[in-house]
């Protein structure tokens, strides 16, 4: 696969008792039928109301391309006009019991009181005495209710002054504390640790990439993509998340790994290195969280998942030259370009992978006038593979590459990778003395498999080998003359990128 680099309170209180249907209205208190006294209907409580109401990869780099409830409740307070109601067989609230207690305004005896007296059935004459022991628990028990209900509206009613009140619900809004597993809470502990990164060669040019702080010493990691156009004499910068800006040097960079390490001058001594992951154990539908500054917007976070694993990915800046061969982890968080070097994160913010390429079907591609966006489709550099490159420019300040010491196709296949009858330059096609001569290969073989890696073009054979370390044994099989063979192979190492 062939891509493009990426471009640059207070308790409510109680409802009234339901008026009895038959209960007549009047404007004035008269005597019913039999001559017995009515009581009036208390006035009505007020109600706290409440409310819930043909495609081609380009690098994910530099941006732009490399050519340059409250309110609470409402409490309504006026009360009901106080009407009559028919005779003490009929009234609301009946009859006050003997001895029971009023928990309004009303008091112990009085005849008629306020909405929030205590009334109790009477009860019949029990048969022994534990009957009065039950009789006397619900006793209890409804005093305790009604006492509950008066209190709740006796502070209401104490507050009212005749107007509506209103009552303010809390306005902390709960706690704001983002727990450690949540999106939220990962970008929250990450984002500090995430620098913009802006680039400008000696004629101008330049674009906007990120990074990420590598260890306490001020090394940030990136694409090379992002920091090429200031390695020979540019101006490198680094802005956090608060604004502080840092001058930069490049320490080193690795053009065919699309890695670079930085360094930032005069660096803060509370610096926090992200915490690395293990890119071998990922798998396919875990999240993902990207951070990046795509096209400019620094600090964005993203999310998605991993939709595959060791994707080969050959990636360009749009000239056709200077490739870059990865094993990607593909994921669909959003990435475009100013993304590059940017950390992709697992579910507990972990580093997994730098994100570096896209696939668009946009062709307008760095060099163009416009620039390629996210179709889902990214893809970031393992970071098991990422950490071996990085450690290896700062202790050296040049990449050095596993190799098997032969020329292969880059042509697009899905037959394996073959090697060519000429090498690059006029060079042997397999180098003597070298890893592929011991183990037997020779010019026409073509390689299938990389261990349990299925090989189906050079670009994917090259990107596979990328991952390995040099010393580490392969096993190699291959096709020659229709026949299948398979052979052990010891990785050699070139250092640089020429």
């Amino acid at each position: 696969m062939s891509t493009e680099n990426e471009g640059t309170a207070v308790p409510p209180a109680p409802s009234a008792p339901p008026v009895p249907v038959d209960a007549p209205a009047a404007s004035t208190p008269q005597a019913s039928e039999a001559g017995a006294p009515t009581t009036p209907i208390p006035p009505v409580p007020p109600h706290a109301s409440g409310g819930a109401q043909g495609p081609e990869l380009v690098h994910a780099g530099p941006a732009p391309a490399y050519a340059s409830a409250e309110g609470g409740a409402q409490q309504g307070a006026s009360g009901a006009p106080q009407h009559p109601g028919p005779g003490p067989e009929g009234a609301w609230p009946p009859p006050q019991s003997p001895g029971t207690p009023l928990y309004a305004d009303g008091g112990a005896g009085g005849a008629g009181g306020a909405w929030g007296s205590g009334y109790q059935q009477p009860a019949p004459k029990p048969k022994n005495g534990r009957g009065g022991l039950v009789a006397a628990v619900l006793v209890a028990a409804l005093v305790a209710g009604g006492l509950g209900g008066g209190l709740g509206y006796t502070l209401a009613k104490d507050n009212d002054n005749g107007s509506s009140t209103t009552l303010s619900a809390s306005d902390s809004g709960g706690s704001v504390k983002r727990d450690a597993g949540t999106v939220a809470g990962v970008a929250q502990k990450a984002l500090p640790s995430t620098v913009t990164i802006e680039a400008e060669s000696t004629s101008g040019e330049g674009g906007t990439g990120t990074g990420f702080v590598f260890d306490t010493q001020g090394h940030i990691v990136t694409n090379n993509h992002v920091v090429a156009d200031a390695v020979d004499g540019g101006k490198l910068s680094a802005t956090f998340p608060n604004g502080k800006k840092y001058d930069a040097e490049v320490v080193g960079h690795a053009q065919g790994y699309d890695v670079a390490v930085i360094k930032l001058k005069n660096a803060p001594s509370d610096l926090k290195p992200l915490t690395l992951g293990n890119s071998d154990q990922v798998a396919v539908g875990d999240s993902t969280i990207a951070i990046g500054a795509p096209f400019g917007l620094s600090n964005t976070v993203t999310t998605g998942i991993i939709s595959a694993k060791d994707r080969p990915v050959a990636s360009s800046d749009g000239s056709g030259s200077n490739a870059s061969y990865m094993s990607a982890l593909q994921t669909d968080a959003s990435i475009n370009p100013g993304n590059s070097g940017g950390p992709l994160l697992d579910a507990q913010g972990n580093v997994i992978g730098i994100n570096s390429a896209i696939q668009s079907t946009s062709g307008g591609g760095l060099g163009g006038t416009s620039q390629s966006g996210s179709i889902g489709l990214g893809f970031a550099i393992p970071i098991n593979q990422a950490k071996y490159v990085a450690q290896q420019l700062i202790q050296t300040g040049k990449p050095v590459y596993a190799k098997i010491g032969a020329s292969v196709s880059l042509e697009d296949s899905t037959g394996g990778a073959k090697i060519t009858t000429e090498g690059a330059g006029g060079s042997d096609p397999v180098e003597a003395g070298g890893p592929a001569a011991k183990a037997g290969l020779k010019p026409g073989d073509v390689i299938t498999k990389l261990d349990d890696h299925v090989i189906d073009s050079g670009p994917t054979l090259i990107g596979e080998i990328w991952t390995h370390k040099p010393g580490d044994k392969v096993k190699i099989t291959y096709e020659r003359s229709g026949k299948t063979r398979t052979v052990d192979l010891t990785l050699g190492a070139r250092t640089g990128d020429s």
